[in-house]
């Protein structure tokens, strides 16, 4: 059987796992009364992607067109989890670029288009969403050949068929025309990818040789050790060995070989040349190993990811409501978790705290960051977290800080006030143009560590409608610091239940983070000050029983609702003298110091 692999890259949603829907509806991937014809982003099946509508985890999936196998890789269109496409772009031949057709390419569709060329991948844009109100694909086209002319190595670069699609309809063009035909499906898309995409380069004479750029991991069987066969064949029981680069890691027998059709996996008697598989029996294996016959003694170079930019502190909760909203609690269950994750997740970097207890979590962005930390929740886990902060390094025996470029795209009636965050946030304005749509685009270069909390700030600012995305620039001299943009917070000096009567003060006072009846401890932060600096509160008093009576006793009390943030807003709002404890049941914000009087010894000591 032919084989073709291609990689689906864009930015965030763009529409690219929709596309992959429609691809695996229509060549009758899933039996018509299967659960997958009815819906929709199938391969988004982690709780957390459905949940944000995002690809967090790059996947592969199989479907058969006219007697060929295409192996379809999925990735994640979010800048956070660049690490994801970087380690398995190489497993494909061809890439389908799907871009929004009033968006426009995107910083993140940057990012993959380059990773994607470097690699020379035959490069088949889609241009997506074309029944948008708001749709421009004439002038998406000329971005889109701006963009490939600025990232091209050599000429062949420059030439690439284009498709106009309606992905969640399942339709596609070669032409586009103001009436689009109605009965069109996705047949036209399928015979690009069979006669632009080459088949892979394989050569099925040679012994066996495969990367192994993901991983998955099964109860029953084990680990998965996912690739690209790149020369040879394989098969159950055969003798292989495990390199690193030059280094042997061991010799091992091959348990089980997999093949993927639709979202299944299937087991096979024998893989051949250049299909995607799966084989178990290698129990420590890691990406960027590579798995080949006890003939070859040099194994692939091991995969380059970029290094990671943010970093945070993940520790043990020390709170006094420790150990009752959670199963796995101590160091050594974290850290074991940590090193579970650090096997799949290679754009993380995990080291021991230096400066005491804990261990230093290094990722790609705030998003990154968050999902794992998300993810150890739901699984049970208890922990606290300090506060995001940037990697600084030395460069030339200077200290460079990361810097981004960020894209913004806003109604023009929040231009003012964006510009003016921005401004505090000491970002450079580097392009800005309004289209016709009354939208302005801007384009900003920013340090990381000041765009810290611009995420919460933006979705504020402008009611939930701005978006932006940022493309990693490089390491500059480090920017001015910014001042403290949020205000002073209310900080609870009692242990105990709040009630509503306590709680109308706080609402005098500032901005709530908590209801009646919630447990609160001392050093608990439950509410945002009006003012710049911190106050002690009680949330925890009750109003005194008296036998006089009056006139408004039993005026029911009028309560704000409280203020929910989410483990993103939490992570973006905390200071440097503050934790967000993490339990599966609850979030709360805390004082590292939880008494009044160990604040103010640590205050001294620092000054």
């Amino acid at each position: 059987m032919d084989i073709r692999n291609i990689v689906i890259i864009a930015h965030v949603d763009h529409g690219k796992t929709t596309l992959v829907d429609g691809m695996l509806k229509q060549t009758h991937t899933f039996r018509d009364n299967e659960a997958e014809m009815a819906q929709t982003t199938i391969l988004d099946s982690n709780v957390l992607e459905r949940e944000k509508g995002i690809t967090i985890l790059a996947k592969n999936t199989a479907v058969v067109y006219k007697n060929t196998k295409i192996n379809i890789i999925d990735t994640p269109g979010h800048a956070d989890f660049s690490g994801e496409v970087e380690r398995v772009i190489n497993m494909a031949d061809g890439a389908l670029l799907i871009v929004d057709s009033a968006e426009g390419p995107l910083p993140q569709t940057q990012f993959v288009l380059q990773k994607a060329l470097e690699l020379n991948l035959k490069i088949i844009v889609v241009i997506n969403k074309i029944d948008r109100k708001d749709a421009r694909p004439i002038d998406v086209l000329n971005e889109i050949e701006e963009l490939f002319l600025h990232l091209a190595h050599h000429e062949d670069h420059l030439t690439f068929p284009i498709l106009y699609a309606i992905g969640r309809e399942g339709k596609a063009w070669k032409d586009y025309q103001e009436d689009m035909d109605a009965r069109a499906t996705l047949q036209p898309l399928f015979e690009e990818i069979l006669s632009y995409i080459p088949q892979p380069k394989a050569h099925a004479d040679q012994p066996f040789k495969m990367l192994v750029s993901t991983l998955d991991f099964d109860n029953y069987k084990g680990t998965f050790a996912i690739g690209k066969i790149s020369q040879g064949t394989i098969k159950p029981g055969q003798s292989v060995v495990q390199l690193l680069e030059n280094q042997k890691l061991g010799n091992f027998k091959i348990e089980q070989v997999f093949t993927s059709v639709g979202l299944k996996r299937v087991e096979v008697s024998q893989a051949q040349t250049g299909d995607i598989i799966a084989l178990s029996g290698i129990p420590e294996v890691a990406i960027g190993q590579t798995i080949a016959d006890p003939s070859i003694t040099q194994g692939f170079p091991a995969i380059k990811v970029e290094d990671p930019t943010l970093k945070v502190l993940v520790s043990a909760n020390t709170s006094p409501f420790a150990g009752r909203e959670g199963k796995f609690g101590t160091a050594r269950q974290i850290h074991e978790r940590l090193l579970k994750e650090k096997k799949t997740n290679i754009g993380i970097k995990i080291e021991q705290n230096p400066d005491g207890t804990g261990f230093i979590v290094s990722g790609r962005g705030e998003l990154h960051l968050a999902v794992l930390i998300e993810n150890l929740r739901r699984e049970g886990y208890e922990l606290q977290v300090g506060k995001p902060e940037v990697i600084v390094k030395e460069i030339d025996g200077i200290k460079m800080e990361p810097f981004e470029e960020m894209t913004i795209e806003i109604d023009k009636a929040y231009v003012g006030i964006i510009s003016e965050d921005l401004g505090k946030r000491r970002g450079e304005l580097i392009d800005t143009h309004t289209d016709e749509r009354g939208i302005t685009r801007m384009v900003y270069k920013i340090s990381s560590r000041n765009l810290l909390g611009f995420r919460s700030d933006i979705l504020t600012k402008t009611r939930g409608n701005g978006i932006f995305a940022t493309q990693f620039l490089g390491y500059f001299l480090i920017a001015n610091k910014i001042d403290k943009l949020r205000n002073g917070v209310l900080v609870s000096f009692e242990t105990g239940k709040s009630t509503g009567y306590a709680l109308t003060t706080v609402q005098d006072r500032g901005r709530a983070f908590i209801g009646p009846g919630v447990p609160v401890y001392e050093g608990m932060i439950i509410g945002l000050n009006n003012r710049q600096e911190d106050i002690d509160i009680n949330v925890c008093k009750t109003k005194k029983l008296t036998n006089v009576h009056s006139a408004n006793a039993d005026i029911a009390i009028q309560l704000d609702p409280p203020m929910v943030m989410s483990l993103e807003q939490g992570l973006d709002f905390i200071e440097d003298d503050e934790l967000l404890e993490v339990t599966p049941l609850n979030l709360r914000l805390r004082k590292k110091y939880l008494t009044k009087i160990d604040r103010t010894r640590a205050n001294r000591a620092s000054d």
